[in-house]
């Protein structure tokens, strides 16, 4: 698939997030970032939470979630 097309004709994926590694439950080629919708390619994932069970699209939406989290304790 070429980097640029976001047709994601192989749909979303379903992930068990684990420390430092993940576990494909659910054949896809993305999921999707908790905090921003948008879809992240499963070769691109780089950020998410073991204790919360989601991707982040990168940094920054990855500090959003923690603050976010933070503030509701």
């Amino acid at each position: 698939m070429n980097r640029m097309d976001f047709s994601f004709g192989g749909g979303e994926a379903q992930i068990r997030y684990l420390d430092g590694d993940y576990k494909i439950l659910r054949n896809g080629t993305y999921v999707r970032c908790a905090i921003t919708g948008r879809p992240i390619l499963i070769q691109d994932l780089k950020y998410w939470s073991v204790e919360h069970q989601e991707a982040y699209l990168d940094a920054e939406a990855a500090l959003e979630a923690y603050r976010r989290a933070n503030n509701a304790r």
